[in-house]
């Protein structure tokens, strides 16, 4: 089997990290590969596993990396394929490996999920290929469900202490698409194979006219890269129903973007919706974007956000290109292309 992640480490102490990846990885049956390589102590032998399995077939590049983090932007400079960056907490509670991490120049983006979180990495690479793979989407809406009556069996363990008078437990019916049949199989209720062609790719969300600006930016690349999209401006927070809808409009997109500032709700509301790559532009409206930086990056396990630097509109719409590459050869030629360009102007 030829390998369509491939894990790299930039110190073999960090593999307590990439065996969260592996076994997801496993429990999906994805093929990987695992090296070790430091961005600056072996960086020719990162560029050389790099370069190879950019041609060998590698779909998704994982770089794990603490201190300064810089090995996932090294992967990133030298292929075109997507690459998830996972700071490791080794000093500053990780802040400095994620900062070293997120913050890429335009031209080179890392999609970082939260520090240590290497589960979240290897679901959203295969979020990335499921784009293109039915039946790895299959699986991960399989994983997803068991994330959900994982919930259910903690609430019941919860409520067997709660002895108070006052305890009054109420039922909920699981929604539909979480329900099991007779063999206690769970039951799939989403569309994998619709036709995307009377569809947009790309759903891209802003959480307020504030906002305005990187989403601009970020549609502007989307339209230089062809790549179709539907935009909108709706507060999950302040009008649900809106977001709701548009949600339901756009559920044969192949992947979101959630542009938001302050709190950034926008993206934990998109990815409670859909099993689907989502790609996090946090907005620099208060703190310097700090707020929204760390509220879209620090997911819990089964729902990463592939969150990008501060008002990186530009690298959000290549790294949509990338993923959507993987399947289109129109859009691969577009974005190797457009790369060289950027790198002709340098």
């Amino acid at each position: 089997m030829q390998p369509k992640v491939m894990i790299m480490l930039g110190s073999a102490s960090d593999f307590n990290i990439a065996k969260k990846a592996t076994e997801i990885l496993e429990k999906l049956e994805i093929c990987y590969d695992l090296k070790v390589a430091s961005a600056h102590r072996t960086h020719e032998r990162v560029r050389q596993v790099v370069s190879k399995c950019t041609k060998d077939g590698v779909d998704v590049f994982i770089g794990i990396a603490g201190l300064s983090a810089h090995l996932p932007g090294i992967i990133a400079a030298n292929t075109h394929k997507p690459v998830i960056g996972v700071p490791v907490e080794v000093k500053l509670g990780g802040l400095d490996a994620l900062f070293a991490s997120i913050q890429m120049p335009f031209g080179a983006p890392v999609a970082c999920v939260g520090v240590d979180r290497g589960e979240n990495a290897a679901i959203l690479a295969a979020q990335i290929i499921g784009i293109h793979n039915a039946s790895i989407r299959d699986r991960l809406s399989s994983l997803r469900k068991e994330f959900y009556f994982k919930i259910d069996v903690d609430e019941e363990v919860l409520s067997a202490k709660l002895k108070g008078s006052f305890y009054h437990k109420m039922n909920f019916n699981s929604p539909e698409e979480y329900k099991i049949d007779d063999n206690g199989k769970l039951l799939l209720n989403f569309d994998l194979d619709t036709p995307n062609l009377k569809y947009p790719e790309v759903a891209v969300i802003s959480g307020s006219y504030s906002d305005a600006k990187v989403t601009k930016k970020t549609t502007m690349f989307l339209d230089k890269l062809n790549i179709n999209y539907d935009s909108a401006v709706i507060s999950p927070i302040r009008s649900p129903d809106k977001f709701e809808d548009f949600m339901e409009k756009n559920k044969h997109a192949k992947l979101y973007m959630a542009i938001s500032g302050l709190s950034a709700h926008v993206t934990g509301a998109v990815v409670a919706y859909t099993e689907k790559p989502v790609i996090g532009v946090p907005c620099a409206i208060q703190l310097n974007g700090i707020d929204a930086l760390l509220s879209m990056v620090n997911m819990p396990p089964g729902v990463p956000v592939a969150t990008l630097g501060i008002g990186a509109g530009g690298n959000a719409a290549l790294l949509a290109a990338e993923m959507l590459g993987l399947g289109d050869i129109r859009i691969n030629d577009d974005i190797l292309d457009f790369k060289g360009k950027i790198n002709c102007k340098r």
